[in-house]
């Protein structure tokens, strides 16, 4: 007995759908499994120090009480591990195990400080440690400044600046980079909305750490507009011709790319 082809279509349609609810549930399992057994394993593996032993955060508090007090207020306070293995999760999964540190009273040359390399907080910010790699960065490598110059890992936001603290989201920035704080009479409107606008402060291909390369940065604001051919409007300029000279910051056009205190075209 002969059966047309369309009526196996259900048949079809029925294991096939069978088979997608089984290989749907074989990767949950998997998954399940993978994260059961990640669950288990430390995230982070502190810097080991010969000899020393960890004695947990709670022993710190005799000589850093302000530090360990408003630590729970800081954004890697969120990665505190609570439970058996507290004790090993916290000051010294950046500093390293402490024993030595309290055996001799404080001495500096018996924990880990950050501040002198970078490699601990490398050790979780795998991607930050890429941006320093490549050909524009801050010269954090050679040692001239720190993860903490900017950042602090111990108190509120690990951004300094911005939020409900007192500093400006720029004042980081400004530290160093004073000829750009102003006041200028006539502002770029992007350093109000921060430096990483168009800077990326931990390294870019570009030079100068900028996000974009060349005028694509400037395009990404100023609106464009072509009414005609060979006619690039930007404002009420055509710029057609100036964006092939350069940079939009050189070819005697908008250098002080900052702010001006003598042009609002940000001319020199």
């Amino acid at each position: 007995m002969k059966f047309p082809i369309f009526s196996l279509i259900p048949w079809f349609q029925g294991r096939t759908r069978k088979v997608a609810l089984l290989s749907l549930g074989c990767v949950g399992l998997a998954a399940a499994m993978i994260s059961c057994s990640t669950l288990s394993q430390p995230f982070v593996v502190p810097p080991a120090i010969p000899g020393a032993t960890f004695v947990g955060s709670d022993a710190c508090k005799d000589c850093h009480e302000p530090i360990t007090r408003d630590f729970k207020t800081a954004t890697h306070a969120r990665l505190k591990a609570e439970g058996k293995n507290a004790a090993n999760i916290g000051c010294e999964s950046c500093h390293g195990p402490g024993s030595k540190h309290v055996e001799s009273g404080g001495a500096a040359d018996t924990i880990v400080n950050p501040r002198r390399s970078p490699q601990t907080c490398f050790q979780c910010h795998l991607d930050i440690r890429a941006k320093f790699n490549l050909p524009h960065s801050h010269p954090l490598a050679a040692g001239k400044v720190s993860c903490s110059d900017c950042h602090d890992p111990h108190k509120g936001g690990v951004i300094k600046g911005g939020g409900t603290q007192f500093m400006g989201k720029n004042e980081t920035c400004f530290q160093c980079h004073t000829a750009q704080r102003g006041p200028f009479v006539f502002e770029h409107e992007a350093v109000r909305d921060g430096c990483t606008s168009c800077h990326d402060p931990h390294g870019s291909v570009n030079p100068r750490m900028l996000t974009e390369r060349n005028q694509a940065l400037c395009l990404k604001c100023h609106f464009q507009q072509q009414t005609a051919n060979g006619q690039l409007l930007i404002g009420d300029v055509n710029h057609a011709n100036f964006l092939t000279r350069g940079t939009c910051w050189s070819a005697g056009c908008h250098e002080a790319v900052h702010g001006s205190n003598v042009s609002n075209l940000l001319r020199f």
